[in-house]
């Protein structure tokens, strides 16, 4: 064996030594929510009991060279797989994560507002700003940057990248692909977080490849790549915190929708732009209570390129207030909330909805 070969195996096995793993650990946590929920108006009058459970599995270990590992699996209420990611985090450079589930980079600028118990879009399930980015749920890598001070300031990047984002709804299986979706591509999205004493701002963009051309004189075809934005500004005083976003989804799509006033709208189906504000305030009443009112409003815009185009105002906000209150003991909590939703789905001749629900839950 030549020298270069002796210096070469020498330098791997020193490199293997420093990034020697420790032991790593196991560990399991979940909840269990018992709701009551029921509707009142627009033909939401249902009576339920449900329950919410999430169980999730999680380890990690680290590296003797100060790197850590872990893993993260969580189910939902019938042990289906919610969300599966493994995220490496070094001293300087920052973490990398890999997996699928909801709520990837997204979930930490969409809805961003104060809220006692629930985000808004809980009332009917259709709201728009909690859909931003969601496209990137099923399948990603993710790299969040280290935590920069500059002038007082921290500032955080998060960026996400997955070679098909097809369906935005559930997870990936493990080993398994995402589902495959002939009009969709590539996706990428970059976010910033930047907090200042009791001030947080947010700023959130995600766009996705549409690989189906528009032809000439079809409808439902996309015009171009879709985007979605949001951006957010929180600020806490003592037990008071104050919130507003804004949302922004065009899904790239431009058809003939000259029939759709007074009809419900479809998210990323329908051809026209959604846009969207939150406004909230809440307060800690004490430590184990708190009270939270949001505002919502969401426009939907046809866009209608057609020359049979509806010329009149076809603008049509659906609009949410929320009233939430939350109480906590120990590992239980009471939660409530009522929410009055005007056109749902955007629906300028739909009734309008009011929406309660109870909930006592466990943490272990």
């Amino acid at each position: 064996m030549n020298n270069f070969k002796k210096i070469g195996l020498t330098a791997l096995a020193g490199s293997l030594v420093t990034l020697g793993a420790t032991a790593g650990e196991m560990s399991v946590s979940g909840s269990i929510n018992t709701t009551l929920k029921f509707g009142d108006g627009g033909g939401n009058t249902g009576r339920n009991i449900g329950a919410d459970r999430d169980v999730t599995f999680s380890g990690g270990g680290e590296l003797d060279n100060g790197t850590t590992f872990s893993v993260s699996t969580t189910t939902n209420d019938d042990l289906g797989l919610s969300a599966s990611t493994t995220t490496i985090s070094t001293p300087s450079l920052g973490a990398f994560t890999f997996g699928a589930g909801t709520g990837g980079h997204s979930g930490k600028y969409d809805e961003e507002v104060p809220q006692a118990y629930e985000q808004i879009s809980d009332a009917n399930g259709s709201e728009m700003a909690n859909s931003i980015g969601n496209f990137l749920d099923q399948n990603f890598v993710g790299y969040t940057s280290p935590t920069l001070d500059l002038m007082g300031a921290t500032v955080t990047a998060h960026v996400e990248y997955s070679p098909m984002a097809s369906d935005e709804t559930g997870a990936a299986g493990d080993g398994s692909q995402a589902t495959y979706n002939a009009t969709v591509g590539a996706a990428k999205s970059l976010g910033l977080t930047i907090g200042y004493e009791g001030l947080k701002l947010g700023f959130y963009g995600a766009e996705r490849e549409r690989t189906v051309p528009k032809v000439a004189g079809a409808t439902g075809n996309y015009e171009h790549d879709e985007f979605n934005g949001v951006w957010y500004a929180k600020y806490s005083v003592g037990p008071v915190s104050v919130g507003y976003s804004e949302s922004y989804m065009d899904a790239g799509i431009t058809k003939d929708d000259s029939t759709h006033i007074n009809t419900a709208k479809g998210l990323r189906t329908s051809g026209g732009i959604f846009t969207g504000e939150q406004m909230s305030i809440a307060f800690n009443v004490n430590d184990n209570m708190s009270i939270s009112y949001t505002t919502s409003d969401a426009t939907y815009d046809s866009q209608d390129d057609a020359k049979t185009a509806v010329t009149t105002d076809d603008d049509v906000t659906e609009s949410i207030d929320a009233i939430q209150v939350a109480y906590s003991m120990g590992g239980m909590s009471i939660k409530a909330y009522n929410m009055e939703v005007t056109n749902p789905g955007h629906d300028d001749d739909a009734a309008d909805q009011s929406v309660t629900e109870i909930a006592l839950g466990f943490a272990f």
